[in-house]
């Protein structure tokens, strides 16, 4: 292979006509950068005694590691970082609008929230981030209809149940989402877990039980929206298991959202006009708020962002590690929610808030056990705004 013109070899006289070890092998075809280059040259020079020297060894492998790994890794870090940001976000904001703020209409809030799924979906189905893939029959799209109403309802009655219930509160209620799950899975599919799968939801029941009897916001219309709105997404994730299995008809998460978006959207006008028929009234009197608007734009908007954040940060780390983080993700939501709102806790409500996501931690180890004794990974439960 010819050289490089920037090439040089430095020979002594006494070295002319031997060929070395190192010309013996194979160039590689790809040019180094001239940072590179120089560490691979005094590596060259110094070889002797990097085969002696175990540190110089270390040294020089470290330095020469490539960029991109490090790059990567503040890739993910921005991610994770930017997704418990606009999680959290998200949650308070919407607490702020329906509870704090007095613009109490839960309904019309989902309804932004998916108008803005469907423009931003539509907006990055255009972009390398989320590759494009179209629905296959009309009968997969009756299928995908189902998952959006479902979608749509655990949404609402989410939002609704923050109007009357704090964040905190609400947090340990959605902790309880596996053992909603595990239930539905075996009346729907008759899929039996392992006996210590069932035994680790003890402590999830049991806190939530706790949290809730020592909850001093205690209210029991909030209580069932958020409770219902769990056995949704828990629904939606066992649905999406019945009928979305020939594998030409699955899709990732912001595929599927791209779809579900427009069709919750419809189901949720009519929603609209009957069960809040004041709101459009309300919405025009208040364009002239600036603040309101804006600050009503950005929170539709992080609707979609977390949808997104949720599907970069599994394909950076793994379905497993967005879990781990979303348990992570539900502590760090109760404490700052505890922090901006100022609502009341008590010690045995923290106590059982505790318990439910230590439960949570032990199903996640426990699924994943049978699942690796099986040699099947456990199907992601899959979550959305």
């Amino acid at each position: 292979m010819a050289r490089d013109a920037h090439d040089t070899d430095v020979t002594s006289p006494q070295d002319k006509g031997r060929t070395s070890p190192e010309e013996q092998r194979p160039r590689s075809s790809a040019r180094m950068s001239s940072e590179d280059s120089h560490v691979s040259q005094c590596c060259a020079v110094n070889s002797v005694s990097l085969e002696t020297d175990p540190l110089l060894l270390s040294l020089s492998e470290s330095s020469s590691q490539p960029k991109s790994v490090y790059g990567a890794k503040l890739t993910t870090a921005l991610v994770v970082f930017a997704w418990f940001c606009s999680n959290i976000g998200l949650l308070l904001m919407n607490k702020f609008l329906l509870s704090n703020y007095g613009f109490k209409q839960p309904v019309f809030l989902t309804l932004c929230h998916m108008l803005a799924c469907v423009i931003l979906s539509t907006a990055f189905s255009t972009t390398q981030y989320v590759p494009k893939k179209s629905l296959q029959s009309s009968k997969q799209l009756i299928k995908v209809s189902l998952l959006a109403a479902v979608f749509a309802m655990s949404v609402v009655l989410g939002n609704v149940s923050l109007r009357f219930i704090p964040v905190s509160f609400s947090q340990a209620i959605g902790a309880t989402t596996p053992a909603f799950t595990a239930a539905l899975s075996l009346l729907l599919l008759n899929n039996r877990e392992t006996a210590r799968t069932y035994a680790a939801l003890l402590p999830v029941i049991i806190g939530v039980v706790i949290a809730t009897g020592a909850e001093p916001s205690f209210n029991m219309a909030g209580f069932s929206a958020s409770l219902i709105a769990t056995a949704a997404r828990a629904l939606k994730s066992v649905l999406q298991g019945i009928l979305l299995t020939d594998s030409n008809e699955k899709m990732d998460s912001m595929n599927l959202l791209r779809y579900m978006a427009p069709i919750s959207f419809g189901f949720l006008i009519p929603a609209t006009f009957y069960l809040e028929p004041g709101v459009f009234a309300q919405v025009s009197a208040s364009r002239t708020d600036v603040f309101f608007v804006v600050f009503l734009a950005l929170n539709a908007s992080l609707a979609y962002f977390v949808n997104l954040l949720n599907f970069l940060v599994t394909k950076h780390t793994s379905a497993l590690t967005l879990q781990v983080l979303g348990n992570g993700k539900g502590v760090a939501a109760v404490v700052v929610s505890i922090m901006v709102f100022r609502n009341p806790v008590t010690f045995a409500s923290v106590i059982g808030y505790l318990i439910t996501v230590s439960g949570v931690m032990s199903y996640m180890v426990a699924k994943r056990s049978a699942a690796a004794e099986k040699n099947v990974l456990p199907q992601k439960e899959v979550g959305a705004v």
